[in-house]
C-alpha cells in the first residue's frame, strides 16, 4: 500500500465519518437529554434524503445551474424532518415518558415501520438518484489521485456543524439547559427547567440534523428504503462510543470509525500464520469491534460519564406478581385451546402457533435478562442464532434430532458464559450496545464462515424426524417443550435466585451489603437466558428447515424487545401475549395490505399508548378501563 493510496482512503474515510457524525450528532442530543432509544432516527435520515430529492428537483427549476437549489433543498429537508420529529415527540413520546424507558423503544420502532411504508407510498420502491451539485461535481488532484470536491466539502460541513453545536451547547442558555438535563434530568426538573419544552426542542434539533444529513448524502448515494436500518446501528455505536450526550465524543468516535474502515479497505488482505484475512470484509463490523474494545476499558465511552438512570429504569421498580388463581385458570384455558388448535383450525394455524410459541420462548428468555435482571439486550438474537446453528450442525454431522435439541442450549450457554465474563464491567445502555456488538460480529461471521455456516445461503435441509414431519405433530412437540420451558422460567423467577436477581436490579448497593453476589447473579442470568434462547433457536431451525444469518440479525433482537414490552416487562404471561400479538398482527396484515409494516406500526403505537405497562399486565388494563370510564362520565356531565 503506497502513501498516496493510504491518503486517498483516509480522505474517503473522513468523508464517510463526516456524514456519520451529522446523523449521530442529532441522536447524541436526543439520547443524551431524553434517554430515548430512538430507533426512528434512521427513518429521519431516510426521510431527509427523500424530501431533499423532491425539494431539489422542485427548486432546480427556479434556480437552474445554481448551487442555491441544493442548499435550499438541504435546509428544507432538515426543517420538514424537524417538524415531523417534534410532532412525534409531542403527540406520542410525551405521553409515555412516565413508562419504562425501554417502552419508548417500542414506540419509535412503530414509527420506523410507519415511516418506511410512508416513503414507499410517496416515492415508490425505486432508488432516487440525487443530482450532482453545480460547481462541486469536479475532482481535486491529490498525490496523483482524484478526490471528489464534494467529499472535501462534506468534511468541512461536519467540522462547521461541530463548531456550531459546541458553541451552542457551551455559550448559550439553551446549551446550559441541555447539559443540565443530560447530566441529571431529575435535578434539572427540580430546579424549575421546563423539560417538556426542552425535550421537544432537542428532539426537533436532533431530527433537523438527521434530515439535513440525509439530504447531504444524496450526491454520494441514492435515496432508498434501506437507508434507515443501514445508518441507525452505526449512529448508536457513535453515540455510545463517544459518550452519552457528548458532541465532542460523537465527533471523535465518528472519525475513529470512518478512519478505521478506510484503513481496513486500504490494507486489503493480509497473511497471518498461513491464513489470509480479508480486512475489507471487516468493514461490516469493525465499528462494533472498536466499540466493544473501548467499552471494556472505558465503560462510559470515550468522553462519557455514568448516567443517572439506565434504559431499564422506570418510574418505579417493575414487580413480578406471583401467579394466582386467576392466572392458573387462564393458563389452563390457554393450554386447552392450544391442544385443540390443529383440530379446530387446520395445518396453517398449527404453523402460525408454532411460530408464536417459539417467539414466546425467545421473548421469555429475554424477560429473565431484561425484566428480572435489569440488563437490556439489543443483541439477544446472538443466543437464538447460536442455538439454531448448533442444532443444524449436530444434525448435519449425523447425530439424532434429540441430541441437537440438547446441544443447542448448552452451546449457547457456554458462549454466553464467556461473554458474561468479559461484560461484567458495563451496565445499562453500554451493556445493551455490547450485546449488539456481539450479535453483529456473529452475524458477520455467519456470512463469511461458509464451510461452517453456509455463508449467505445458510444451512438447509434441517428437518425434524419423519414422525414429526407433519406440521401438527411438530406443533405438539413445540407446545410441550415451550410450555415446559415457559413454566420453568416462571418458576425460576420466584426462586431465591429470581428474588436476589431482582434485588440486584433494583438496589445493587443494598444487595451487596446484604451479602448477595450481584455480579455472579447477573452472569448466571446471562447464560441461563442464553440457554432458553438457544432452545428457541433450535426449534426455529427445525420448523423452517434451515437457518441463515438473519437469525442473528438486528431485526430479530428488536422483535424480541418489542414483543416483551408489548406483553409487559413484568407480566407472567407477557412473553406469550406479546409474541401472539406481534406475530398474529404481522401475519394478518401482511396478507391484507401492501403497507402492512405501517399498519403494524400503527397497531404497536395504539397498544403502547393504551397499555403502557403491557397488554398482559392486569394493572395496565384496569387503569385503561378507569380512564375510559372517567372520560365517558365527563362527557355525560357536559
Amino acid at each position: 500500500m503506497s502513501l498516496a493510496s493510504f491518503a486517498i482512503q483516509l480522505l474517503n474515510g473522513l468523508a464517510s465519518a463526516s456524514s456519520l457524525f451529522l446523523v449521530a450528532a442529532g441522536l447524541t442530543l436526543i439520547f443524551g437529554v431524553t434517554r430515548i432509544v430512538n430507533f426512528a432516527h434512521g427513518s429521519f435520515f431516510m426521510l431527509g434524503a427523500y424530501v431533499g430529492w423532491s425539494a431539489g428537483h422542485a427548486l432546480a427549476a427556479a434556480f437552474p445551474a445554481s448551487q442555491l437549489a441544493f442548499w435550499l433543498a438541504v435546509l428544507t429537508a432538515g426543517a420538514v424532518v424537524a417538524a415531523i420529529g417534534a410532532a412525534i415527540e409531542a403527540l406520542i413520546l410525551k405521553r409515555i415518558y412516565a413508562a419504562p424507558e425501554l417502552l419508548q423503544l417500542t414506540a419509535t420502532f412503530g414509527v420506523l415501520l410507519i415511516a418506511g411504508d410512508a416513503a414507499l407510498a410517496l416515492w415508490g420502491p425505486e432508488d432516487r438518484l440525487g443530482p450532482r451539485v453545480p460547481g462541486l461535481s469536479g475532482v481535486v488532484p491529490v498525490m496523483g489521485y482524484r478526490v471528489p470536491v464534494y467529499e472535501l466539502v462534506l468534511i468541512a460541513i461536519a467540522v462547521a456543524v461541530f463548531v456550531v453545536l459546541t458553541v451552542l451547547l457551551r455559550r448559550t442558555r439553551f446549551g446550559v439547559l441541555v447539559r443540565a438535563a443530560a447530566e441529571n434530568r431529575e435535578l434539572a426538573g427540580a430546579l424549575g427547567i421546563d423539560q417538556a419544552k426542552l425535550y421537544t426542542a432537542v428532539f426537533a434539533l436532533g431530527s433537523f440534523l438527521a434530515g439535513a444529513a440525509g439530504a447531504l448524502a444524496l450526491p454520494r448515494e441514492p435515496a432508498n428504503l434501506a437507508m434507515d436500518l443501514a445508518v441507525i446501528a452505526d449512529a448508536f455505536v457513535v453515540t455510545v462510543l463517544g459518550g452519552l450526550g457528548s458532541i465532542p465524543g460523537a465527533f471523535v468516535a465518528a472519525l475513529a470509525i470512518g478512519v478505521t474502515k478506510a484503513l481496513c479497505i486500504a490494507a486489503g488482505s493480509i497473511d497471518i500464520g498461513g491464513m489470509t484475512l480479508a480486512l475489507p470484509r471487516l468493514t461490516r463490523v469493525i465499528e462494533f469491534i472498536v466499540m466493544a474494545l473501548v467499552l471494556l476499558v472505558r465503560p462510559a465511552g470515550l468522553f462519557g460519564a455514568p448516567v443517572a438512570s439506565t434504559p431499564t429504569a422506570a418510574h418505579e421498580p417493575t414487580r413480578l406478581v406471583p401467579p394466582g388463581r386467576v392466572a392458573a385458570w387462564a393458563a389452563i384455558a390457554i393450554a386447552l385451546v392450544a391442544l385443540l388448535l390443529p383440530a379446530l383450525f387446520g395445518t396453517y394455524a398449527a404453523v402460525l402457533a408454532t411460530d408464536i410459541l417459539i417467539a414466546a420462548l425467545f421473548t421469555a428468555s429475554l424477560q429473565l435478562l431484561t425484566g428480572s435482571g435489569g440488563m437490556a439486550s439489543f443483541g439477544h438474537a446472538a443466543w437464538f442464532g447460536i442455538g439454531a446453528y448448533a442444532a443444524a450442525r449436530v444434525v448435519l454431522a449425523g447425530y439424532p434430532f434429540a441430541v441437537a435439541l440438547v446441544a443447542a442450549p448448552i452451546v449457547a450457554a457456554i458462549v454466553a458464559a464467556a461473554f458474561a465474563g468479559v461484560s461484567s464491567r458495563v451496565s445499562g445502555i453500554h451493556f445493551a450496545m455490547l450485546t449488539l456488538a456481539l450479535a453483529q460480529i456473529l452475524w458477520s461471521a455467519a456470512l463469511d464462515w461458509t464451510p461452517v455456516t453456509g455463508g449467505s445461503n445458510g444451512l438447509i435441509g434441517i428437518w425434524p424426524p419423519t414422525a414429526l414431519a407433519d406440521p401438527s405433530h411438530y406443533y405438539m412437540l413445540t407446545l410441550a417443550l415451550c410450555a415446559t420451558a415457559l413454566l420453568a422460567l416462571v418458576a425460576i423467577a420466584f426462586t431465591p435466585f429470581g428474588y436476589t436477581l431482582r434485588a440486584s436490579r433494583d438496589a445493587p448497593l443494598r444487595a451487596r451489603a446484604s451479602g448477595i453476589a450481584v455480579g455472579k447473579r447477573r452472569r448466571e442470568a446471562i447464560w441461563l437466558s442464553a440457554a432458553f434462547a438457544g432452545l428457541a433457536g433450535a426449534l426455529y431451525a427445525f420448523s423452517k428447515g434451515g437457518v441463515g444469518p438473519d437469525s442473528l440479525a438486528i431485526p430479530r433482537s428488536v422483535d424480541a424487545l418489542v414483543m416483551l414490552l408489548l406483553g409487559g416487562l413484568s407480566a407472567v404471561f407477557g412473553p406469550l401475549a406479546g409474541a401472539a400479538a406481534l406475530t398474529w398482527l404481522q401475519d394478518t396484515l401482511a396478507r391484507s395490505t401492501e403497507y402492512w409494516h405501517a399498519a403494524t406500526g400503527v397497531a404497536i403505537l395504539a397498544l403502547v399508548l393504551a397499555f403502557p405497562d403491557g397488554i398482559a399486565t392486569l394493572g395496565s388494563v384496569a387503569r385503561t378501563l378507569r380512564r375510559s370510564a372517567a372520560a365517558v362520565r365527563r362527557r355525560a356531565v357536559r
